[in-house]
């Protein structure tokens, strides 16, 4: 199975069209997006192309292949406008043997961690910095951003296959790779 992952789009109808035509030629199966879907929120600059109710519509056309959790800058109001849950803290899923935690960062994060197992990867958007690292047994991903990439990083989403995590600027250039055991 391959999965494709986004974080941090920020109501950008520009950087959705870019992740979900990325999630087609990368042939993925599932996409999950690590939250802030459509809000910009307060601390950040309007992003390109800023249309979140063509968010809403892009993403409701592929919500039978999106697992999304909650960022802190979405609300009740779009789970309400979306066609998959996003109201979740965090979510697990289990991939090749492994426990993928799957949360924003704005709760669980490097500094807090939940209760993870020896080769547990948590991945999480919400610094808008792409990480892959392994620290102690456990494995550390973000994306980074597909819309708003902050300390002079690239737009980036991830990609995991056969146990390799990558992560990729929007023409497909690998920035970050791990392998995941």
């Amino acid at each position: 199975m391959k999965l494709f992952f986004m974080s941090d789009i920020h109501g950008s109808a520009y950087y959705a069209k870019k992740g979900l035509e990325l999630f087609k030629k990368e042939n993925a199966d599932y996409i999950i997006i690590l939250g802030d879907e459509l809000y910009h929120g307060p601390r950040n600059p309007l992003p390109k192309d800023y249309n979140p109710k063509e968010v809403i519509n892009l993403f409701n056309e592929f919500s039978d292949k999106i697992i999304a959790i909650r960022g802190n800058c979405d609300g009740e109001v779009d789970d309400m406008v979306l066609n998959y849950p996003i109201m979740s803290t965090y979510s697990t899923i289990l991939y090749d043997k492994k426990r993928l935690f799957l949360t924003h960062g704005h709760i669980y994060n490097e500094d807090n961690l939940p209760s993870l197992s020896k080769g547990d990867v948590f991945i999480y958007g919400h610094i808008h910095i792409p990480i892959a690292k392994k620290e102690g047994d456990i494995f550390i991903i973000n994306p980074g951003s597909i819309s708003l990439p902050k300390e002079n990083n690239p737009n980036s989403y991830g990609i995991l296959e056969k146990d390799i995590f990558k992560i990729k600027d929007l023409d497909q250039n690998i920035i970050k790779e791990i392998k995941l055991s």
